[in-house]
């Protein structure tokens, strides 16, 4: 919260803004924040303020003159003041959570601010730790350190598994797993740090609004060596560049997740699911001071911008706006359950104390002062799973009548003993409530059966098998019965059809026995006769061929009887079939002529118009044709269409099949008229 100090002295504001800021300090802090509060299915999940440090770095060796002052100065563990840069006699004071001076360490900061949170992941729930503020303040030194001064990232992973090792232990209820993923973001695009090959990828969000980004890759880890393993490879591939404020300077967002999956050992096998997000933020840059150009300049630009919404989306929650804009950058669409989501999460806000970085830094604090209002709803991510059984294999003494025909199968039943031994007495009392269930899987009763014999091995007196309410066994069973009646009903469905499909088979064979010839009923046993290929023939008119039979010209036939055999044995030893007569279509040589001469006729004197009435002839061919006929004068025959390259000689083939028999009848038509 921002506060007006006159003359360098610390005046507090009303009193009820202090006793609420108290109050909500005692409800998100110390041992109250560490305790999992499950709620019902009809409430909501209970408040957890965003919690803010802010830690003031030393100044830089060869940066700070001689006479030079801070311009920021801490007044107690959890408020600092800052000078007004419109009145140089007033002062501005914030207060946070919590504030780490020049001299505080790197394990000051993780005690007090970053290893409360870590018993959240043990409950199922998420945390966040993000390090925010301009270039060159110390951001990338408090998340990952030195190996002399280890920062936040290394001590919560050594802690987190020495947590994890110590509650999965043999013996304990819970077994649990840690994996971890690595990625930033660059000019707004996703890359895995773990596997740089896989290229840009996509943030999603599931049915229950977890953030999730398909194709990341996850590593399992067992101890710290395995992180460093992965970690420190990984982050030699994050994007670096040197500008004037910072030789090293970050020029994506880190962010670091790591996921603890939580199996219960025992009934009722519960899951959880808690991530922890380590984002160590690009700063905000001034490329006046910075002295950016071309990739670096462009670089910048994406960092502001990203900035820039992540601030539209801190004022948002901080004003209560029915929008936030988490989906305007994708560094805020990752962070969204950080911000007003379901996370614990600690902000820690990195300045510079040298003057040249005063309007960074009021900035960076005036940012910090809104997060510190923004609320979140941590709440336990469970589920659960019913806990698989392994098959058991019973004799066939254990397992009851129909069971046993089940298990053995159809081919064992039928050579098998039709009688196989029926099921004790004490088992069948014990196993009453399922005697109607005779169709249920086998591999069911097996494990259902072992359950009744362990339960009955440990002194259960009567214990029934299902414990379900007698109305629920019910339905179950009438469901159960149901369904058997309508496999019955489709299983005679089937023989029905079957059986009709083998009455009509035999039908159809007796059938074709009885209205085969004699003569083709030995023909298997003969070789393959083949039958000539047909020949094709033209399709005149009725009135047509009537006109051409009563025609007074008896030279022209249309049609003429002749004897042919049809087929033609391979075997020349058989003796040949009887000849049938059969009617074969045969045009006389002067129909031909007749018919040719009536083209000739036309292509010599038709126009273009008379031309297009012949068959295969078009506007393009006719024009041509009478081109053809001026040039090089009348046609002398019909093959000089081909000379004169009208068409082609298979075009001049077809022309002549399609023309000739028509204008030659219609010839003989006209001159008996």
């Amino acid at each position: 919260m921002e506060r007006r100090v006159k003359g360098g002295s610390g005046i507090d504001a009303g009193g009820a803004a202090q006793l609420r800021r108290q109050d909500m300090a005692a409800v998100t802090s110390g041992a109250g924040r560490c305790r999992l509060i499950k709620v019902g299915a009809g409430r909501r999940p209970p408040p957890a303020r965003v919690r803010v440090a802010v830690r003031l770095r030393p100044f830089v060796d060869g940066t700070a003159r001689a006479d030079d002052t801070p311009c920021v100065r801490g007044l107690d563990s959890c408020s600092l003041e800052i000078a007004n840069w419109r009145n140089h006699q007033e002062t501005l004071k914030y207060q946070f959570d919590a504030f780490y001076g020049e001299r505080s360490s790197q394990q000051d900061i993780y005690a007090g601010s970053v290893q409360p949170i870590l018993r959240h992941l043990l409950e199922g729930q998420n945390a966040s730790v993000l390090a925010y503020g301009p270039t060159g303040a110390g951001k990338t030194h408090t998340m990952l350190g030195s190996p002399e001064q280890p920062g936040v990232i290394p001590r919560a992973l050594m802690d987190l598994l020495q947590l994890t090792r110590e509650e999965g232990a043999e013996g304990r209820p819970w077994a649990l797993s840690v994996t971890m993923s690595y990625l930033e973001i660059y000019q707004e695009k996703v890359l895995d740090l773990l596997d740089p090959a896989s290229g840009d990828l996509v943030i999603r969000e599931d049915c229950r609004g977890n953030i999730l980004i398909p194709g990341l890759t996850q590593k399992p880890l067992a101890s710290f060596a395995d992180f460093e393993r992965h970690f420190l490879p990984a982050s030699g591939n994050r994007t670096v560049g040197a500008t004037r404020l910072n030789q090293r300077s970050s020029r994506s967002h880190a962010v670091l997740l790591v996921k603890v999956d939580q199996r219960e050992r025992l009934a009722p096998f519960r899951q959880r699911e808690g991530k922890l997000y380590l984002i160590d933020l690009a700063g905000s840059e001034d490329n006046r001071r910075t002295g950016n150009k071309g990739l670096r300049l462009k670089e910048s630009g994406a960092i502001n911008t990203s900035l820039f919404v992540l601030g539209k989306v801190v004022d948002a929650l901080h004003q209560g706006l029915p929008r936030v804009p988490y989906r305007d950058s994708k560094l805020t669409r990752l962070l969204q359950d950080s911000l007003g989501g379901s996370a614990h999460s600690i902000l820690i806000a990195n300045i510079a104390p040298e003057r040249c970085f005063y309007l960074d830094t009021l900035s960076a604090l005036n940012f910090a002062a809104r997060s510190k209002e923004v609320i979140n709803r941590p709440f336990t991510n469970e589920s659960l799973q019913l806990h698989v059984l392994a098959p058991v294999k019973l004799s066939q003494k254990e397992l009851g009548p129909s069971e046993a025909k089940k298990a053995r199968g159809p081919e064992e039943e039928e050579i098998g003993n039709p009688e196989p031994p029926a099921l004790s007495a004490s088992a069948s009392q014990k196993f009453s409530p399922l005697q109607k269930l005779s169709s249920m899987d086998p591999a069911m009763l097996e494990r259902l059966l072992s359950l009744d014999r362990l339960l009955g091995s440990q002194g259960t007196k009567g214990t029934p098998l299902l414990s379900t309410p007698k109305r629920e066994r019910m339905v179950l069973m009438k469901t159960v019965e149901e369904k058997d009646l309508e496999i019955e009903r489709l299983k005679m469905k089937q023989k029905e059809l079957e059986a009709k499909v083998l009455a009509q088979e035999a039908v159809d064979s007796t059938e074709k026995e009885n209205c085969s010839p004699p003569a083709l009923r030995h023909l298997v046993c003969r070789n393959v006769t083949v039958a000539k290929p047909l020949k094709k023939a033209v399709v005149f008119p009725l009135q047509l061929i009537q006109e051409q039979a009563a025609s007074p010209n008896p030279d022209i036939h249309i049609l003429k009887k002749s004897r042919k055999r049809k087929l033609e044995h391979l075997d020349a030893s058989e003796p040949n079939e009887k000849a049938k007569d059969c009617w074969e279509l045969q045009i006389s040589p002067e129909l031909l002529a007749h018919g040719r001469q009536k083209i000739l006729e036309l292509l010599n004197e038709g126009s273009a118009r008379d031309l297009r009435s012949l068959q295969r002839i078009g506007q393009k061919k006719a024009q041509l044709i009478v081109g053809c006929r001026e040039l090089h004068g009348p046609f002398s025959q019909v093959e000089d269409l081909e000379r004169v390259k009208v068409m082609s000689g298979k075009q001049l083939e077809s022309f002549l099949k399609a023309n000739v028999l028509g204008l030659a009848a219609a010839g003989q038509r006209w001159d008996a008229y």
